[in-house]
């Protein structure tokens, strides 16, 4: 059973999860570049430095969470995330989800979601 402590921390892991789900099947839809927005301009950055962005943010987030939660937790909450991301990707409108502004928006998500994961470890200790 988890404390009530351990509840803030699971919740915001959930979170990062879920949009780092759902920033990977809204870039999957960018490969290969069917979209003409994705394959010139700004595209390429955007798509490719939105996944930089999410990588570091995952991994940042994923390293904080495991000092706050237990395993078994961060394992069962991980894999519910995953498991929801298609069926809440289907909530967005196509043309949000096609574009660019996906991309942005769950790379922000996830980067504010890493930062309070990384700001409750240093109040913690």
């Amino acid at each position: 059973m988890l404390s009530i402590e351990t509840l803030i921390p699971t919740s915001l892991f959930m979170a990062l999860m879920l949009a780092a789900s759902l920033h990977g099947l809204a870039a999957s839809g960018h490969f290969p570049r069917r979209y003409e927005s994705s394959a010139s301009g700004f595209g390429p950055i955007v798509l490719f430095g939105s996944m930089a962005l999410m990588i570091v943010c995952l991994a940042a987030g994923t390293l904080a969470a495991l000092h706050l939660i237990p395993w078994y937790a961060a394992i069962i909450a991980g894999g519910i995330s995953v498991l929801a991301a298609p069926l809440v990707l289907q909530w967005f409108p196509d043309g949000f989800v096609d574009g660019r502004d996906a991309l942005v928006a769950f790379a922000g998500l996830s980067a504010v979601l890493a930062v309070l994961l990384m700001w409750l470890v240093a109040v913690a200790r």
